[in-house]
């Protein structure tokens, strides 16, 4: 008679957020006014982003223009253009018929610094129209309604507002009165330890898993199979499917202890749940992804094909749960393929 397997599930109920409350994470939330969209993340840098119209034509080269600040009395602010093209030139900016500036692009890419962009955002908050051009040739007219509501929110959030240094809510007071930039929380990561790869889930594992993430069809008959990462000499990462569609694929991280045939689970423990999880025990990836070298899993989820909306998040493994580094959204599906920080952290080791 062969040897009995025993197989041990860790209880849900301990808890996979594994967070204190005082201590998780909060990443900032997004504002939309008319064809602009803006948001700030837990140091105050903001990024506002414009829009198709509502209910226009999608070009067929779309153009996409966005203003970004760090906070703090010295920040200056950042415009940015991004398109489908390829090569090196230079793009101007048009704001109702004057040239406000042109700058070098590359691969239809083009960041202004400095005054000028400060120049420039301001003109656009103020202007009607604005066309980004290749010479005489017209590229495209990123809309302007709402930009300047969009600028004035963040003047506001960045305590610029009543200042000198603000673009829109300009006032009297000098840049120190600007609020300092908050701290950059750091997160110690734990080392990924070398060695062979895990072994591979045994059958009454799988069936065991199965039952304890609720997927045991896509375990059994999808078109992913449990991926396994070592994470130390006795832990293991198992990224569970759990459902799948055109362009999301969604998993269920699982930490896995001791040895193969004998292996118990748990559900990973994150300091801020991730964005598809929608059961409060048990966490939801999207498109998920590991990176051992740098201990980093990642989540990426897709409004829609086009990806321009949706959310992710990336975490750091820090021994005993995953902490997020960085986080980013776009709520708006018109035509935005520039997500926005609404978190970041600083990764030590």
């Amino acid at each position: 008679m062969g040897a009995k397997v025993f197989f041990t599930v860790a209880i849900a109920a301990l808890g996979w957020s594994g967070m204190v409350a005082a201590q998780a994470p909060k990443p900032g939330i997004l504002e939309t006014y008319k064809d602009w969209t803006i948001g700030c993340d837990n140091r105050s840098r903001c990024e506002a982003v414009s829009l198709l119209p509502e209910g226009g034509d999608w070009p067929d080269n779309p153009v996409m223009v966005g203003v970004a600040r760090g906070a703090g009395p010295d920040a200056a602010a950042e415009v940015w253009v991004s398109r489908d093209a390829k090569g090196v030139g230079e793009v101007s900016f048009h704001v109702d018929g004057r040239k406000v500036v042109g700058i070098p692009s590359k691969d239809g890419e083009a960041t202004l610094r400095g005054p000028q962009a400060d120049a420039l955002a301001i003109a656009m908050a103020r202007g009607s129209v604005l066309e980004v051009r290749a010479g005489n040739r017209v590229l495209g007219r990123p809309s302007l309604a709402g930009s300047g509501a969009a600028l004035r929110y963040m003047d506001a959030r960045q305590g610029r507002a009543g200042t000198s240094t603000a673009l829109v809510a300009t006032g009297a007071l000098g840049p120190l009165a600007v609020r300092a930039a908050p701290a950059m929380p750091e997160i110690r990561r734990a080392l990924i330890a070398k060695g062979a790869a895990p072994a591979a889930l045994w059958r009454e594992e799988l069936t065991a898993l199965g039952k304890f993430t609720g997927c045991t069809d896509e375990i059994r008959s999808g078109p992913q199979t449990p991926e396994l990462h070592r994470l130390s000499k006795t832990e293991t990462l198992i990224l569970v499917p759990c459902g799948n569609g055109a362009y999301n694929f969604t998993s269920v991280p699982v930490i896995a202890t001791g040895v193969a045939g004998r292996r118990a689970f748990r559900f990973a423990s994150f300091d801020y749940k991730p964005g598809w999880s929608e059961e409060e025990a048990k966490p939801m990836l999207v498109n998920a992804g590991w990176v051992a070298e740098k201990s980093l899993l990642q989540s990426f989820a897709k409004g829609r094909g086009l990806g321009d909306c949706g959310g992710s998040e990336t975490y750091v493994w820090d021994g005993s749960r995953f902490r997020l580094t960085e986080a980013t959204s776009m709520g708006e599906c018109r035509g935005a393929w520039h997500w926005i920080t609404t978190w970041s952290a600083r990764v030590v080791e």
